[in-house]
């Protein structure tokens, strides 16, 4: 799961072209560059509403952009693939000059793409690559198989194998570990999965730590579209199947905050937590407030915190660059292959949060306060 396979995930079509199609908008191909924002419409397609990071996303990209005059019409799919490509159908028979994407499933939308290439409406892939068009003009995100490697990194921390500096730690193996991937339809999860997987993998060839399950897959450990009551209900499994013999579970590399309490609840209904059976290491991604209080409580080993307001300035960024038919700036031309092109990419810092780092990294900058960390819960 390295990164040369990563990279060759989408075949031999790494040769084709890396810069993104021109355009200026649906009906509008005539545009020329210097209308006012306020003629101007950005489609923006979240996938959901029941994750917190998710409607962050969608209102940070919206008030960036009419902070600076543009009309956005934003909209929220419930997970449901049919209900995203019809919203994004929607949006380009009225008139979108650019789409902003983060799809549900990176395949789905082949057809929606196609039609906004034709109508010259330049598409940004907004966090989640879409797969297999050629139609995709720009991708925003993070540095995915960093997030992986930074998630392996926080579950050998926990452990205590190593040292926050990197430097070797105190603890001894073998430590009974499972492993958790988000959605297999999310083109993100082979990165985070890859990156973990690299930084565990001599440490598990080595016997320092063990999966009992034996299931190391991505498809034996996938969690479908990353949903809190599926983990739950795989990790229940898990304890039964694999830990009925009196062992205990040591650590978990869970790819996503959700995911994670969905775990940390089949734990502690199994009486972890109690006693003298302490709640093993538990990853996370996307520092949402309840994971972040559960951190802060000793309940939650550690989370990867994506600034979402930079990852909108991005976005916003690039949908100007294309109103004003220039080429966004990308830092990356080379990572990310859709399996049709090499998207070019503008990637963004990540920083793994432990409870000594909520102060520093999350309260003084703003994305939370410590009133919001102490209940658990963002104000409204």
């Amino acid at each position: 799961m390295g990164r040369k396979f990563l990279v060759a995930l989408g075949g031999a079509a790494l040769a084709l072209s890396l810069a993104a199609c021109s355009g200026g908008g649906a009906g509008s191909g005539d545009k020329t560059g210097d209308e006012k924002p306020s003629d101007l419409t950005i489609g923006v397609s979240m996938p959901t509403q029941t994750s917190e990071r998710w409607i962050a996303d969608g209102n940070a990209v919206k008030s960036k952009l009419e902070a600076k005059g543009y009309k956005v019409d934003l909209q929220y799919a419930g997970d449901d693939i049919p209900t995203q490509s019809q919203q994004v159908d929607q949006m380009i028979t009225q008139g979108a000059d650019v789409l902003i994407l983060a799809a549900i499933d990176g395949t789905a939308l082949s057809s929606q793409l196609q039609a906004a290439a034709a109508a010259k409406i330049p598409v940004i892939s907004y966090d989640r690559l879409i797969r297999g068009s050629k139609d995709v003009d720009f991708y925003v995100s993070f540095d995915n198989y960093k997030v992986g490697v930074a998630q392996g990194t926080a579950l050998l921390v926990g452990l205590g194998l190593l040292n926050k500096d990197g430097t070797k730690g105190t603890a001894k193996g073998p430590l009974n570990v499972e492993l958790f991937a988000g959605s297999l339809d999310d083109n993100n999860t082979q990165y985070f999965f890859g990156g973990a997987m690299d930084t565990l993998k001599p440490f598990i060839e080595d016997g320092t730590l063990v999966v009992k399950s034996k299931q190391t897959t991505p498809e034996q450990v996938a969690i479908l579209r990353w949903q809190q009551e599926t983990a739950q209900k795989r990790m229940e499994n898990l304890l039964t199947s694999s830990y009925n013999d009196g062992s205990k579970v040591d650590g978990v590399l869970s790819p996503y905050d959700g995911i994670s309490r969905g775990i940390i609840t089949a734990l502690q209904n199994a009486g972890y937590g109690k006693g003298a059976k302490k709640l093993p290491v538990v990853t996370g991604q996307d520092a949402e407030i309840a994971s972040i209080k559960l951190i802060n409580d000793g309940v939650q080993s550690s989370t990867v915190f994506k600034d979402t307001r930079l990852l909108a300035e991005q976005a916003v960024n690039a949908a100007e660059a294309f109103l004003q038919k220039k080429q966004p700036q990308a830092n990356d031309t080379e990572t990310y292959n859709n399996g049709v092109k090499v998207v070019p990419a503008y990637l963004l810092p990540i920083a793994t949060v432990y409870k000594d780092d909520i102060k520093a990294t999350l309260i003084d900058s703003g994305y939370w306060t410590a009133e919001e960390v102490a209940a658990g819960q963002a104000k409204k």
